[in-house]
């Protein structure tokens, strides 16, 4: 698949064991609107290149079970990629090839059409949106991934909570010496979470102003855990409906 980049585009579908789930993928901000900024050294950290490379891996993570995915967000050029600093650019668009506009309102607007409508689209299918961010907060917190959902969706709070226990585990068998701190709540208020048809979780990946949280980002290898979780929480959510 292109989208992924020369060194990852092949895709060998594993197992069928996602078939019949559509998946809707968003990354925080992209185009003209970099998100919040992080720095290392004299490199600036732009949220949503690092949002971006997570929420595609996960893509191809999903591909390789069988589901059917959309990156909402899409780059055509960046791909996978494996390096520590994530170069800025504002070539990203909107599903299937909008120009992503400045204006936030107007911005979210548009990412959460687009899952509308193929929402309708797909009517009767298990579907689900999964939008990605990191958070901006004081240089000096640490914070853990956490996760947000509709108060009025019970479906969005179940793949919430399935995958903050894949993250649970993980940091258990990972880092039994540190506790997890990461938790679910409800949001409303956040546009995409409010305005989307299909359920939908909210993830906040950490403080890109944090030294220690910009570990999470860096590496791709990191990036790539990450990514490997939220897939684990949402088959295991799949395989309970």
């Amino acid at each position: 698949m292109a989208l992924f980049g020369p060194r990852y585009a092949q895709v060998a579908v594993k197992d069928n064991s996602l078939r019949g789930a559509v998946y809707y993928l968003a990354s925080g901000h992209g185009g003209p609107d970099p998100g919040a900024l992080g720095h290392l050294g004299k490199h600036i950290l732009p949220e949503d290149e690092y949002a971006y490379d997570v929420t595609i891996r996960l893509a191809r993570a999903l591909i390789e079970h069988g589901a059917t995915v959309y990156m909402i967000i899409r780059d055509r050029n960046d791909g996978i990629r494996d390096d520590k600093i994530l170069k800025l650019d504002h070539d990203e668009v909107t599903y299937p090839n909008q120009t992503i506009p400045l204006s936030q309102v107007t911005r979210l607007r548009q990412c959460t059409d687009a899952v509308n409508r193929l929402n309708q689209k797909h009517k009767g299918a298990y579907q689900r949106l999964v939008t990605i961010h990191v958070d901006s907060r004081s240089e000096g917190q640490t914070i853990d991934v956490f996760f947000y959902h509709h108060e009025n969706s019970a479906v969005g709070k179940r793949l919430a909570k399935n995958i903050h226990r894949s993250f649970s585990a993980g940091y258990k068998r990972h880092q039994p010496n540190r506790s997890y701190l990461g938790n679910v709540s409800d949001r409303s208020t956040l546009y995409v979470v409010r305005n989307s048809h299909p359920p939908t979780v909210f993830i906040e990946l950490g403080n890109i102003r944090n030294e220690k949280d910009q570990r999470r980002f860096l590496l791709a290898g990191n990036r790539q855990v990450l990514a490997n979780w939220i897939y684990d929480g949402m088959r295991a959510d799949y395989r309970a409906r």
